[in-house]
């Protein structure tokens, strides 16, 4: 254990010490709530203790993260704001140099902190034209004091952002501004620029475009905005730069020895202050899959073996040789199963020998044929490569691979050009890594849900903050259809209905496929729309722009879903705003949420509707098939019992999919804790 300690000692210092980071000062700006982040001893996630972690999260939501704090917070903001208005932009430049004294030498008190956002906000008003609402105030206090801000859609986060981001930057912290995406991120960094450069402070992007030799003047920027994914294989990236150096002392040697200094491969210098935006999506969604670094192997022989894999797998019948659980998205061999592909690999060759290793990529084999869909889970591109899917997101992620031959079968499976595999080089988790900063707090607009899960392995609470102005956003009641058939034709008779009306309109869909499904229904209707999915990331912006046109159709995956915000003009508010319809919950209902935010947004007016199928639960649990199915019948869709059931049972099956999924992002966290303490006498620490 004592060794232990000494690599993870190191994995947290061995960058910042690198490239000129200024951590002397954190401590003092450190929360309380944080302040043993770096020495917190592991949470034991099983039994009694985990249940006992999550009740405490519970308790402390309600008499810690009371809100009146904050409230008392906003009255100093505008007593400070009322001296501003009348100084000249020089003299409120002034006022800058006083601030980050102030900053360095007293921390994120009340009465100073209270001075950083009322000179932010009213830069913000002198650059862009837009002051904080008090709701926005009050959600970046919260997010200074290192906790999770609620807001609701269209509630303004990324102004709301620039409040503590400034404040801590001009206190010489660091801060790194983390979006879900790359169009999240560019936007957000072009719209806040202007507000920085005023204060005096250096603005850094990286998006999946930027070169890796522009990088490291990115990263030493006093902010930086960064997708998650780059941010995370940039530090991996690092440490490899690193792997060979341990202590301060051996950098200086190496410099001395080799001639050359290690520290200039390095492109971050430290994890200091992060602010996390959709907050939910980046620590809980994509949790669920590490983040892996590896290089190619393999040849011919590697690819003749898992050739002969896919002609093996066409051989077996499932429910015969093999059990799927679509649920879980997992596939096993049963003894007859086993039986059989022994049979069938007899003299193969010597790569068939191993039972383990036999049996393991026909499963594989299996699995990419059974459970992952062309323009689903995968699409495949111009150029005849197959790129990943995000099912969170929507949106393509072109420089990842599926691990251990599954992404090489997958090409098999569609008659592409076969890569090569991979080897892990680094490998790291979201839980473990965010856990790495010493300041993390973020944002978001669907927390509740997940606020136990928060609590437990990130040690963020979640702090609802109340909107601007009323809501006026209209639910319609759900429909629920019997079969696809009369699904589809419900959602065009929806779509036409509402466009006769001159709104404008945003169907959801879960998948690439439904989405250009429902494009053909909508040609074949004569009705005008855009489409935006996985394979028009390039025109996201321009779709977008247009998306709250009156009389425009636009039809989408989830990209459309999070951080979106759709302008309307004003012809279209006096109509009744955006018209949103869902036409398939999505895996967790935080998302519905998100797509439901994107109308009736600042007090615009707005309306949601839900278009269900019963059928769509057969693609997820089948122990619900059979009493869904009968009972919807029997029923029929016209009587509210049968509606009401509908809607029962797929969020039933909605409730287990959440359930499932935070269970393994549980168990995968728990063996990346345990390869830590297996591995660390070794001085590996990815």
């Amino acid at each position: 254990m004592i060794e232990s300690k000494s690599a993870e000692q190191v994995s947290n210092t061995r960058i910042k010490v690198t490239r000129r980071a200024n951590s002397s000062n954190l401590d003092r700006f450190r929360p309380a709530s944080r302040a043993a982040r770096a020495e917190r001893k592991e949470i034991k996630r099983d039994g009694l203790n985990l249940w006992g972690w999550q009740w405490f999260g519970r308790v402390s939501n309600l008499w810690k993260c009371r809100l009146y704090p904050f409230r008392r917070f906003v009255p100093k903001v505008h007593a400070e704001a009322e001296a501003l208005t009348s100084l000249s932009d020089q003299q409120l430049k002034a006022r800058i140099a006083e601030l980050r004294r102030l900053l360095r030498s007293e921390g994120f008190t009340d009465p100073v902190v209270a001075k950083a956002f009322a000179l932010i906000r009213e830069a913000s008003g002198r650059t862009l034209g837009m002051r904080h609402f008090d709701s926005q105030i009050i959600g970046g206090r919260v997010i200074l004091s290192g906790m999770l801000a609620e807001m609701q859609t269209g509630e303004g986060k990324t102004l709301t952002a620039a409040l503590p981001a400034a404040t801590a930057a001009l206190a010489g912290v660091p801060v790194h501004v983390v979006s879900a995406n790359d169009y999240l991120t560019a936007r957000d960094a072009e719209e806040m620029t202007p507000v920085y450069r005023f204060l005096g402070l250096s603005v850094g992007c990286v998006t999946g475009e930027t070169d890796h030799k522009d990088r490291p003047a990115q990263y030493d920027c006093d902010i930086t905005y960064c997708s998650n994914k780059d941010l995370t294989f940039d530090y991996l990236r690092d440490l490899m730069a690193l792997d060979k150096v341990r202590h301060n002392l051996e950098l200086q040697a190496s410099s001395l020895y080799e001639g050359q200094d290690p520290t200039q491969q390095v492109m971050q210098r430290g994890l200091h202050f992060v602010i996390l935006d959709e907050a939910d999506s980046v620590l809980i969604d994509d949790a669920k899959t590490p983040l892996i670094i590896s290089a190619n192997r393999g040849g011919e022989e590697e690819e003749t073996f898992l050739r002969q894999a896919w002609q093996l797998a066409q051989q077996l019948e499932e429910k015969v040789h093999y059990v799927i659980h679509r649920g879980l998205r997992s596939l096993f061999i049963n003894n007859a199963g086993r039986e059989k592909i022994a049979e069938l690999c007899d003299g193969l060759g010597p790569l068939w020998v191993g039972k383990i290793r036999r049996e393991e990529v026909v499963r594989q084999a299996l699995t990419a044929r059974e459970l992952f869909h062309k323009d689903q889970h995968y699409i495949i591109s111009d150029e005849d490569k197959i790129h990943i899917v995000d099912e969170n997101t929507g949106r393509v992620m072109p420089d990842r691979a599926w691990e251990r031959g599954l992404h090489q079968l997958i090409e098999i499976k569609e008659g592409v050009e076969v890569s090569k595999q991979r080897e892990t080089l680094a490998k790291i988790s979201y839980q473990r890594f965010f856990r790495r900063y010493i300041h993390l707090s973020g944002m978001t607009g669907t927390a509740r849900e997940v606020r136990n899960e928060l609590w437990t392995i990130y040690g963020m609470r979640v702090m609802p903050i109340p909107t601007h102005q009323p809501s006026k956003r209209q639910y319609f009641p759900v429909t629920v259809c019997e079969t696809r058939e009369q699904h589809w034709q419900a959602i065009i008779k929806a779509i036409e209905d509402v466009n006769d009306t001159g709104r404008p309109i945003l169907v959801g869909t879960c998948s690439v496929a439904a989405s250009e499904h429902l494009s053909e229904l909508l040609t074949d209707h004569g009705l005008e729309h855009q489409l935006l999915n996985a394979k028009q990331d390039q025109q996201e912006a321009s779709i977008v722009a247009q998306a709250g046109m009156q009389g425009r159709i636009t039809v989408a995956t989830n990209m459309a879903g999070r951080g979106t915000d759709i302008k309307l003009e004003r012809e279209v508010k006096d109509l009744g705003g955006l018209h949103v319809i869902l036409m398939e919950r999505f895996e967790a209902g935080r998302v519905d949420r998100q797509l439901a935010g994107r109308c009736a947004r600042q007090g615009d007016p707005g309306s949601y509707q839900e278009i269900l199928c019963v059928e769509d639960i057969e693609s997820t649990h089948h122990d619900l098939n059979g009493m869904v199915a009968v009972v919807s019948r029997i029923l029929g869709t016209r009587y509210g019992l049968g509606r009401w059931f509908g809607v029962w049972a797929i969020r039933v099956s909605q409730k287990r999919l959440e359930k499932r999924h935070e269970k393994m992002r549980i168990t995968m966290l728990k063996q990346d804790e345990q390869q830590r303490e297996l591995l660390a006498f070794t001085g590996i620490l990815e």
